[in-house]
């Protein structure tokens, strides 16, 4: 069997889609005796009728449909084909702007970036340090295409993408008296310490203070900032106590600078990472290819909080 000429296969389509080949041909802008030639040497090509010149309402023969079936296969095949390749070529350009809290930002450098740059060296990265708060105003006004957050209030237009375990701790110097007593720590155990808190917009703040309110406390900061920087020094120095999350201090833990203590209350105990994005906005291929990236190389969202930092 000779190879099969595209061109009639498309006139067999146009003859099976428009019913006769006077239609077939004005579709396709072609003569009539152009389309009749080519489906004849289709039929000399099989050896066997494709349409039946006498049935005006089913045209197209049994050999006609299997000839169809393979024909629209290999327009699908190639539609596929070319949208892979268009992919492909976006993910050689293109720009993705997030917004990320600044207790992942560590994670962020050395477990992620460098890897996706080396992997997308033609996507350039936009990244707003921004508290939950503010992060969800940047997806709202349409700045950014996607958020990791902490703690981050629910929000009806919000789509979630991944989400994992990570309590806010209690953050000690390494010799604290609390460090000694049996974990989970209550609230009202640290109300004699020196502590720091972060401001409120951000999603560490808004547990704390949803912590004091189901509590029925209220903390007395040494300290408030806006800056998990300052957070971690005022705790590595010896001056005072402060919430975080384990991973977030995971390099001090390590060097034995700072302990992380579990809590006792169940707000805290129960405190996500999310990648949000507006609902109903779709994302970017290079987006996409980002967030793909972050799920699988970023410690904060491919698993919950390793045992071993608490």
């Amino acid at each position: 069997m000779r190879q099969l000429n595209p061109r009639a296969l498309e006139y067999l389509n146009a003859l099976s889609r428009f019913g006769s080949l006077r239609k077939a041909a004005a579709r396709l802008s072609v003569d009539p005796a152009t389309v009749s030639r080519l489906l004849n040497q289709l039929e000399q090509s099989i050896g066997l009728p494709v349409w039946d010149r006498s049935n005006s309402r089913k045209p197209i023969t049994a050999a006609g449909h299997e000839l169809l079936l393979y024909y629209r296969q290999m327009c699908a095949n190639e539609a596929a084909a070319l949208s892979r390749i268009h992919d492909l070529k976006e993910l050689q350009r293109g720009e993705v702007s997030i917004a990320i809290g600044e207790g992942f930002i560590s994670d962020l450098i050395s477990h992620s970036l460098q890897s996706f740059l080396a992997s997308y060296p033609g996507i350039r990265l936009n990244i707003e340090m921004a508290g939950a708060l503010e992060a969800v105003q940047l997806l709202e006004e349409d700045q950014i295409d996607f958020a990791v957050t902490y703690a981050s209030a629910p929000h009806p237009k919000l789509r979630t993408h991944v989400e994992t375990l990570h309590p806010l701790d209690l953050i000690v110097p390494p010799d604290h008296p609390l460090s000694l007593r049996p974990a989970p720590i209550a609230l009202n155990e640290i109300v004699d310490y020196p502590l720091a808190l972060i401001d409120s917009t951000t999603g560490m703040g808004r547990l704390v203070n949803l912590a004091q309110e189901t509590n029925h406390l209220r903390l007395e900061p040494r300290l408030r900032t806006n800056s998990v920087s300052v957070l971690k020094s005022f705790v590595s120095s010896g001056i005072g106590i402060t919430f975080m999350p384990a991973l977030t201090v995971s390099t001090e833990i390590e060097a034995g600078r700072i302990k992380a203590l579990p809590l006792a209350d169940a707000v805290l105990a129960n405190a996500r990472a999310r990648v949000i994005s507006i609902a109903d906005r779709e994302m970017t291929l290079p987006a996409q290819a980002l967030l793909n990236h972050l799920r699988s190389h970023a410690h904060f969202l491919n698993c919950d909080v390793p045992a071993h930092l608490r």
